[in-house]
């Protein structure tokens, strides 16, 4: 039954958050568009449902400086303040309430990974796409940034096994105690992931995350 009325719970979450986070996303657009520039988000095209692509929306915590090679500058040293302050506060996430309405996100689910993994995932850790893929999941409350690749995707299985209206209650009260602590934040950068299955990969993306 859950399962049924999870997205209606989504959509009507997903209006009144853009509602009331309206105005706060105006500002960070703003200061944004003064400290990085024109474009105010991050687009990338992660794997959703069943695998289907959709683009997730941020807000830019990078700027794109170059040496005088015209090599990109490494993440640590483009990201700006007004950007890291966004991500130790999990504000750069907003814009992704728009995906929860559009239907590409869930408030809870395994969060969407990057498209040049699902080569790399076994026949059991594809199931993590039998459900939307999520703002924040079992997987975040479990480590967040410092969770070894592995266990992240095993918790994502067992999340899709267990689906129910309580451990998303759980999982929303744990995410905001999360946020609210900034536990588990950071501008951290991991390689990719190859044939090898490299562990302790970290979940906040900021290798590609600006």
């Amino acid at each position: 039954m859950y399962r049924r009325i999870k997205r209606s719970l989504d959509l009507l979450g997903g209006l009144v958050g853009l509602i009331i986070t309206l105005p706060v996303m105006l500002a960070i657009a703003a200061l944004v568009r003064i400290n990085i520039g024109r474009s105010v988000l991050f687009l990338q095209e992660r794997p959703g449902l069943n695998g289907r692509f959709f683009t997730c929306l941020k807000f830019r915590t990078m700027n794109d400086e170059r040496d005088q090679n015209g090599v990109l500058l490494s993440d640590q040293q483009r990201v700006v303040p007004v950007g890291r302050f966004l991500r130790q506060t999990s504000l750069d996430e907003l814009p992704q309430l728009w995906n929860i309405v559009r239907g590409d996100l869930s408030f809870i689910g395994p969060r969407p990974l990057l498209k040049e993994y699902l080569p790399y995932y076994n026949p059991e850790e594809r199931r993590r796409h039998n459900v939307r893929p999520g703002l924040t999941g079992w997987a975040q409350i479990h480590g967040r940034n410092c969770l070894p690749f592995d266990e992240r995707l095993a918790l994502d299985i067992w999340y899709v096994d267990h689906l129910s209206w309580y451990l998303d209650f759980r999982i929303l009260l744990a995410t905001i105690w999360i946020v609210v602590t900034s536990k588990g934040t950071g501008a951290v950068s991991f390689p990719p992931l190859n044939e090898q299955r490299k562990s302790a990969l970290p979940d906040c993306f900021t290798a590609t995350k600006h």
